[in-house]
């Protein structure tokens, strides 16, 4: 029988499995469903158990728990570490799901439900590719480890602790990785760079109140007036980030990177309609996928200060507030940048006013080479089951866990995603479309046997 007829034979008990799962309620950032995710992690040990797999653990941490489980009957061959999250994120704003995000629907060719791409979806995948397997061939053509954490969406807190702690248990010669998404529809792709993150806030303060604007107006200093002048310092008029020694370790893209970037044909015409924008904006020089997958950014999240209710309040604010957050690339310390942007808000400080500054999440970037066998073996089941060879890109967002796990076990971490950029993580009517799940299944078969 092939894989195809397997998998088509089992879709329908596949999704009612997968739809158990998903129906559990797994909010790792709200503690009243530490139950939910306690069965969640039940739920996943016991299906890997079904699976055929072995030494399968719920491991207890500070927070929620580790599933592990592995098969471990093929000397000589790889072993390859499976990592992926049960856990899930809120699911508020509740009134804009079309429906229950934890009664699981499938319509039009997609299954609607918190966690069906991010991340229990695509982790069922896995575990049910290695089911198949082993019910066809009766053992596995590689070694196969699993560690499932439940905190991914509260940026994996215990988990770099039980990874120091079980370094021999967890070793593999690569980490695979389904939590990211395809290009768009048919057009698979392998990231090879995911960016750190550092955040800060800061407060600016001038009086000790606020003042009447008649009678100081124009005397003294004002909070607002103060933090936009720095915040503005921050970039210059084309959008680079003015930090001093902010880009001294950022690597410049190779031209196999620019090519690859060329080949996925952005358009940003279209973009720009979608956004509603008449101009995109951004560091000169690169084109709107590399700004956002491969270059470095300082963004202002939140500004705020003085009155803002409804009608007029002629006040000079004591003080006022910002949010900043910079995704970092390969090589940027997030400490150092972080060191780097105090020491310019410092400078730059407009006269009058007293900065406090607060340091906030620090993750390093996760960047690897495309030419790595693994990887690009990962890109040759793609095109075995897709029909055209995946593409690698650099993806903008921040998964900390990866750059961990990767330099913690020295192996090179392949993510292979088969979600899709529009399907809602996140964010209400979160789902998965259907058709990848079907070649997500044939595509880890695929490259599992290729190892």
């Amino acid at each position: 029988m092939s894989y195809q007829t397997y998998f088509e034979n089992r879709r329908e008990q596949h999704l009612n499995e997968l739809k158990e799962w998903l129906s559990i309620p797994s909010i790792s950032a709200i503690s009243q469903h530490k139950p939910d995710v306690n069965r969640a992690a039940q739920w996943l040990a016991d299906t890997l158990k079904r699976a055929g797999l072995e030494n399968v653990s719920i491991n207890e941490t500070k927070g929620h728990p580790i599933v592990y489980a592995d098969h471990l009957h093929a000397p000589g061959k790889p072993t390859i570490l499976v990592y992926g999250h049960y856990d899930v994120q809120p699911v508020d704003p509740l009134n804009l799901w079309q429906t229950p995000p934890f009664e699981p629907d499938v319509r039009d060719g997609k299954l609607f439900a918190r966690g069906a791409t991010d991340d229990k979806g695509q982790v069922f995948l896995h575990i049910k590719a290695v089911e198949a397997i082993l019910a066809e061939e009766k053992e596995l053509p590689v070694n196969i480890k699993f560690c499932i954490e439940g905190e991914e969406e509260v940026s994996s807190p215990n988990l770099p602790i039980y990874l120091e702690q079980h370094q021999d248990k967890l070793a593999a010669d690569a980490v695979l990785i389904s939590d990211t998404s395809l290009i768009e529809k048919g057009k698979p792709a392998i990231s090879t760079g995911l960016r750190g993150l550092c955040s800060l806030e800061l407060t600016i303060n001038t009086a000790n109140t606020d003042l009447h604007s008649g009678s100081f107006g124009g005397g003294v200093p004002n909070a607002l007036h103060a933090i936009v002048t720095l915040l503005n310092s921050l970039h210059d008029v084309e959008g680079r980030v003015a930090v001093e020694g902010f880009y001294d370790d950022v690597a410049p893209l190779s031209p196999e990177m620019h090519a690859e970037f060329e080949k996925q044909q952005f358009n940003e015409e279209k973009l720009k309609q979608d956004l509603g924008l008449t101009s995109l904006f951004g560091e000169p020089g690169y084109t709107f996928v590399e700004r956002v997958g491969a270059r470095p950014t300082l963004e202002i999240n939140g500004l705020y200060g003085g009155f803002q209710g409804e009608g007029s309040k002629t006040v000079i604010p004591k003080e006022a507030h910002a949010k900043i957050t910079c995704r970092l690339v390969a090589n940027q310390n997030p400490h150092d940048i972080l060191e780097k942007i105090e020491r310019h808000l410092k400078a730059n400080v407009p006269t009058g006013a007293v900065l406090t500054f607060y340091p906030g999440e620090k993750a390093f970037a996760f960047n690897i080479d495309p030419s790595q066998p693994m990887l690009q073996k990962a890109a040759d089941a793609y095109e075995k089951v897709y029909g055209t060879r995946a593409l690698f890109t650099k993806d903008g967002g921040s998964i900390p866990i990866v750059e961990t796990l990767s330099r913690v076990l020295k192996a090179p971490a392949v993510l292979m995603g088969f979600g899709l950029p529009d399907e809602n993580l996140h964010a209400p009517n979160e789902h998965f479309n259907l058709e990848n799940f079907d070649k997500g299944l044939l595509t880890i078969v695929e490259y599992l046997r290729s190892l």
